[in-house]
């Protein structure tokens, strides 16, 4: 993929709504997790028209929290949990798209099953009930056996998740394929807001603080805004696939040596020194015992690459900046939720690894 300036994304997203706009209704949108990572910024692309050049009729699910999406931005918003189903009783009337964006991560087999899986059918029984074909849910690699992915492609893959939060995720996405649904699974995640993959690469430097395997290892990542830029974007367009999934990261995989770089220059962290093979990082981290560190060791050695050309083809375009560029862009709020001073940190440099 070559190189994309500042603003390609962005025109190429309100391209596709603009073409729409010509002989067709307005949309209306339900977003649920419209408090997350994700969903709040998909949320405030929708509603506000940013990213996509229009602006839809939108309604929120809100469960602990009302959204926040900024001054004079008009949405409705309904209360509902998906752990009950019966609060969620019409909230697909008058609606022709819903965003899937809610999950449960973290947990009792039994909290994730109601939310994840339980409350996955209850909201498509609502939207079957009131009409509504076009589903697309956010989906996760995690779902897939662990083992070297190398460029993997949509369907090649055997599913084989272990936690009981990738267990039940994949029991409602499987819900989701069969009503003709779109599922996006993104592997890496990271951006303002991540509380997880770069929190846990810092960890992971000051656990074992020496190059592992080199480093080498090829990732799927991509940032939060690139990601609610994409369903922003499928959600506004005429078509969409049907009973598919689609894998939602850069073109490029990163190399974990330039992820550890990058994190390390953002959190003042020393580079790591020298080199342990995987076997010495396992036997360092107790691998063996624990699932945790066996997963995270896993993650960042072993490549984890999954093919999204799909995903780009269809929208014709690709993320809106470099990597370097678009993790730099996340510094500020790592440094303030570390409780580092508000200095800019430089932005990593290169790193990329092509196919």
């Amino acid at each position: 993929m070559s190189r994309r300036n500042a603003g390609a994304g962005s025109r190429a997203l309100a391209g596709i709504a603009q073409e729409r706009q010509a002989g067709m209704t307005r949309r209306r949108i339900l977003i649920t997790g419209a408090t997350g990572f994700v969903g709040s910024r998909v949320a405030a692309l929708l509603s506000t028209g940013d990213a996509t050049g229009s602006s839809p009729a939108i309604r929120l699910l809100a469960h602990r929290r009302r959204p926040r999406l900024g001054p004079g931005v008009r949405t409705e918003v309904r209360t509902g949990s998906l752990d009950r189903p019966d609060s969620l009783r019409g909230i697909c009337d008058g609606v022709d798209t819903v965003l899937h964006l809610a999950s449960k991560i973290g947990g009792t087999l039994r909290t994730c099953t109601e939310v994840n899986d339980g409350g996955t059918a209850a909201l498509l029984a609502e939207a079957e009930r009131a009409g509504v074909r076009r589903v697309i849910q956010l989906g996760t690699t995690a779902v897939y056996r662990d083992g070297r992915h190398l460029c993997a492609r949509e369907g090649e893959l055997t599913v084989g998740p272990t936690t009981a939060t990738s267990v039940t995720r994949l029991a409602g996405e499987e819900r989701v394929l069969a009503s003709g649904g779109l599922v996006l699974r993104p592997h890496l995640v990271y951006g303002s807001g991540d509380t997880w993959v770069v929190p846990a690469l810092a960890e992971f430097i000051r656990v074992v603080p020496h190059w592992v395997a080199g480093g080498l290892a090829r990732v799927s990542v991509i940032g939060v805004a690139d990601l609610a830029r994409v369903i922003a974007a499928l959600a506004v367009r005429d078509s969409l696939p049907v009973g598919e999934v689609l894998h939602a990261s850069r073109p490029e995989p990163v190399r974990v040596r330039a992820l550890i770089e990058a994190t390390a220059a953002a959190l003042d962290l020393p580079l790591p020194q020298g080199e342990l093979t995987r076997a010495q990082a396992a036997e360092q981290l107790g691998a063996a015992r624990d699932a945790t560190w066996r997963r995270r060791l896993s993650l960042l050695t072993v490549d984890h690459w999954y093919d999204s050309s799909h995903l780009w083809n269809l929208l014709g375009t690709g993320p809106a900046l470099e990597f370097a560029a678009d993790f730099a862009e996340s510094v500020p709020w790592y440094r303030a939720s570390a409780g580092l001073s508000p200095r800019r940190a430089a932005g990593p440099g290169g790193g990329l690894a092509g196919p």
